[in-house]
């Protein structure tokens, strides 16, 4: 089977090779790690000790590995960890946050370098961030004796639906994983029609919420304030993890709003990188101030200014912290929602737009509670931002309810531990080849 994934692999890769060449030239895209991700020549691994590969493919799942690899780090005091991403944002935040350990970019999913790339690591275990189920990397790891396992596991209806249609495959490839740790019940569901074990489905909740944030005065929060010139008695309207046109929309709410309300502050945070110039293009016709994050320390922009655009790389989980009301972008458009989690931890007043299939669970726990709210398009958001200024003790209470709800919610993490470490008890780790010994990096 893995040649028939490797034609299908090339014969995809031909159809979507000028895309790739055109997101290299015009975003900086896709340039780097070509030898990890076609030949599987990732850093290789020396010493004996046993070790953990995590894998997550971009930003939002290298900042949820985050607990998990600080308890098995503790858990496994004389064991190696090394993280490997997809994208490039994903990349560099992992380099950031988990140096010294070893980050390097995932194989793409041909057999040859998957094969390569394992036996240069030599994991006793891979851990895979909630679902990526890639038949060549899975089925060589359990060919060289590597336990595999899912960890924050979902699985959303139209990915089910997706999945089903090719049921037999992806029975295969789940038969061989020998743990999916998931969020919740319907997940759980989900995985076992499709195939899996059902001993090897368990429920430990969403590490997302352990992972977050609840404390304002944190030293990170603090020092972005504190750059930005926020002051105490500001209200900031943090717009996060946007996409087009949400950027846009809450520029309105600020045009609108900002006149009567001059506390309100408007910080807005794009999902993607790439998409910095244009927003800040877009600010730049508004004709209202406004100063760029990576110019703060270099003091460059117009002091004065109350909107901020963070073109900054894996910052917006302290950004979070100096929110008073927040938008979590993704959920007017067409993505499917962001993680509205980290917002809510620090007791700020949230709201997303209809479209959040990707965090279905939460949304529905959230709205449940009464924790979050609801905007259909633009000129919601603004009446609600409105809201939230006019009646402080309204966004008071609704930021009380989701910090109190995320802190109800931890301990995933402690459960996929304790789903983890039987998989390692008897491990033997292999042994690298003579000729490997002597590669380098």
């Amino acid at each position: 089977m893995r040649y028939v994934f490797n034609l299908a692999y090339l014969l995809l890769l031909a159809v979507v090779w000028p895309r790739l060449l055109w997101s290299a030239w015009r975003h900086g895209k896709y340039r780097d790690g070509w030898g990890a991700k076609f030949f599987g020549n990732v850093p290789f691994r020396e010493g004996d000790r046993r070790c953990v590969w995590l894998h997550a493919v971009s930003v939002g799942e290298v900042n949820l590995l985050r607990p998990v690899l600080a308890a098995l780090e503790q858990a496994l005091p004389d064991w190696d960890f090394v993280i490997s991403t997809t994208t490039l944002t994903g990349f560099d935040l992992a380099r950031q946050k988990y140096a010294p350990r070893a980050v390097f970019y995932c194989p793409l999913d041909f057999s040859w370098a998957v094969n390569r790339a394992l036996r240069r690591v030599r994991p006793s275990l891979l851990v895979l961030a909630e679902l990526e189920l890639w038949p060549n990397l899975i089925g060589e790891a359990r060919r060289q004796g590597v336990r595999v396992a899912v960890v924050n596991g979902r699985l959303s209806a139209r990915s089910h639906r997706g999945y089903r249609r090719v049921r037999p495959i992806i029975k295969r490839v789940l038969k061989q994983i020998d743990l999916i740790a998931v969020q919740n019940d319907e997940y759980r569901e989900r995985f076992l029609d499709l195939g899996a074990d059902p001993n090897s489905v368990q429920v430990t909740g969403s590490v997302k919420f352990d992972g977050a944030q609840t404390d304002r005065a944190n030293a990170n929060t603090r020092c972005l304030a504190s750059l930005a010139g926020i002051d105490p008695g500001d209200c900031v309207f943090l717009a996060g993890s946007t996409q087009a046109p949400e950027e846009r929309l809450a520029l309105d709410a600020f045009r609108v709003l900002g006149e009567t309300h001059p506390r309100l502050r408007l910080l807005i945070v794009p999902r993607h990188p790439e998409r910095f110039e244009e927003v800040a293009t877009m600010l730049e016709q508004s004709g209202l101030p406004w100063r760029r994050r990576s110019r703060l320390e270099r003091h460059t922009d117009a002091p004065s200014a109350r909107i901020l655009l963070v073109d900054t790389v894996g910052e917006l989980g302290a950004w979070w912290g100096t929110a008073h009301v927040a938008f979590v972008g993704g959920s007017l458009g067409s993505r499917g929602g962001q993680n509205m989690i980290e917002p809510a931890a620090y007791g700020a007043a949230v709201a997303v737009g209809p479209n959040t299939q990707n965090f279905r669970d939460v949304v529905a726990l959230l709205r449940t509670n009464d924790a979050l709210a609801l905007v259909r398009d633009g000129q919601e958001l603004t009446n609600w931002v409105r809201r939230c200024l006019e009646d402080p003790a309204y966004a008071s209470a609704l930021g009380q309810r989701a910090q109190r709800l995320v802190r109800e919610q931890t301990g995933a993490t402690q459960r996929t531990l304790a789903a983890l470490l039987p998989l390692l008890a008897a491990h033997t780790p292999a042994a690298a080849p003579p000729t490997q010994r002597l590669s380098a990096a």
